[in-house]
């Protein structure tokens, strides 16, 4: 839960209702001079980028002339330190062993299926993408599709309907609340990551039963997140486990930022948190962010991926995962597993165990307000005023450093933020210029809310005896 101080969200709401005013009173003024016409933050949420979202990556520079209606891209490229992309284990860029295999890949299956997975799509590859996945994640058995998103959207509404009860964390992905809202279940919704709520709501689900007829619930579905991308939290899983266990609720378990980002050998948040695979029904998760490439999976009982396989629209009708992608998939697991004879897998492993905690306890000792937890690769750095969203972007911009900020509607109104991403390929180099980057920028935008830990401190903390 995030504590607002009062004289933030004061400064806040007042900021809000100025620029509200001001758009108004600037929409009436356009009907008379059409030249007040400007939006202010297309420059902020929608910057080119012309390389692989590597440690650093080149954004193109554009300029308007007609106040941001129209945007024309120029011939300048900054090299910048990419801390926005969800590259988490450094296999986006090119690699050593995942690289030769996806080109020979290309070559002998080509870029696409152009087809579904029943109706030819399903080569060599998918079939065997699909063991490696099952047995990554320690599942009998693993479907994929194409796209990262439709893997939730798509799912949930073959697994549960009406007379159905969904009960879904408050700040689960978007994907998860279209999947449920789909499905015709019913669907409740427990205080984020709280244990004990989500009881509550159980307990209180159970007694009620179904809306109007009170039968039993023909089926609950827990629905969670390993990290949640917004938040950089790690789910409560061990606690959430049990009560599940108690209510005999099936547990969906979105693994999107944790497969391959946390964990020993980088089998996610139960990996990490010593939960036992076999009490997880349905697990899913992306290849979109550890692993370099694109689409998604749903890892369960071999009864429960064969129904899937029959009833999923998103299998049945959608395009088959491209070839390359999935060896580069395949490739990157084999590296992660050390099957690639090195030990590259489980160095990238500790390095983005470092970086995270290196990062987020540096941001927090200058006085910025981190949320989420340690071993976590996503940081959101808190900033709430409206004003202080470009203002923070572009300044950072402007040092070669790129940043994502996020507001409403995709945080709550108060609660806009830059979340900072960490990858492997980061170097020490790399982080400590970040550092004081976002240091001088925090000065400047006034986004230190919290007193700085004094240098003496922070020196004794790390063992240096300072007279």
């Amino acid at each position: 839960m995030i504590t607002i101080p009062y004289l933030t969200a004061l400064t806040t709401y007042f900021s809000y209702g100025l620029l509200f005013a001001f758009g108004q009173l600037r929409d009436f003024f356009r009907k008379i001079f059409d030249w007040w016409s400007h939006n202010s933050l297309e420059d902020c949420f929608n910057r080119p980028i012309c390389s692989s979202p590597d440690a650093w990556f080149d954004v193109v520079e554009r300029i308007s002339n007609d106040y941001n209606k129209t945007l024309k891209r120029t011939t300048r490229v900054d090299r910048c330190l990419n801390l926005g992309s969800y590259n988490y284990l450094g296999f986006a860029a090119a690699d050593e062993y995942c690289t030769p295999r996806v080109i020979e890949s290309l070559k002998k299956f080509s870029a696409s299926t152009c087809s579904t997975r029943v109706d030819g799509g399903t080569t060599t590859l998918h079939a065997e993408l699909e063991e490696c996945v099952a047995n990554f994640v320690g599942k009998p058995a693993a479907v994929v599709f194409g796209m990262g998103y439709a893997t939730n959207s798509a799912i949930l509404p073959v697994l549960i309907g009406k007379g159905g009860l969904i009960i879904s964390d408050s700040l689960n992905h978007n994907s998860i609340v279209n999947g449920a809202r789909g499905s015709g279940a019913t669907i409740r919704v427990f205080q984020h990551n709280t244990p004990s709520h989500l009881e509550k709501v159980l307990r209180e689900q159970i007694a009620e039963g179904q809306p109007r007829t009170h039968r039993p619930w023909k089926k609950i579905i827990v629905v969670v997140e390993g990290i949640y991308s917004m938040e950089g939290e790690l789910c409560q899983l061990p606690e959430i486990v049990s009560i599940c266990k108690k209510y005999r609720a099936y547990i969906y378990l979105d693994e999107a930022h944790s497969i391959g980002a946390v964990g020993k050998s980088g089998r996610g948040v139960c990996d990490l948190l010593g939960v036992d695979t076999a009490d997880i029904d349905i697990m899913m998760g992306t290849f979109t962010k550890s692993f370099g490439s694109c689409g998604g999976y749903i890892a369960g009982s071999k009864e429960l991926i064969e129904y899937l396989k029959h009833n999923c629209p998103a299998h049945l009708y959608a395009t088959s995962i491209s070839p390359p992608a999935a060896q580069q998939i395949m490739s990157s697991i084999k590296v992660i597993l050390g099957e690639d004879g090195s030990s590259r897998g489980a160095q990238k492993l500790a390095r983005i165990r470092e970086n995270s905690n290196f990062f987020r306890s540096e941001l927090q000792k200058m006085g910025f307000e981190v949320l989420g937890d340690n071993d976590s690769p996503v940081m959101p750095i808190m900033l709430y005023n409206p004003a202080k969203i470009p203002a923070f972007s572009r300044e950072c911009l402007k040092r070669n450093v790129a940043v994502v900020t996020v507001a409403f509607p995709a945080t709550p109104l108060l609660l806009a933020r830059a979340r900072i991403c960490i990858s492997a390929a980061h170097t020490r180099e790399d982080l400590t210029k970040a550092l004081e980057v976002i240091s001088r920028v925090g000065d400047m935008v006034g986004v230190k809310y919290f007193p700085a830990e004094p240098k003496k401190q922070q020196l004794e903390g790390e063992g240096i005896k300072m007279d």
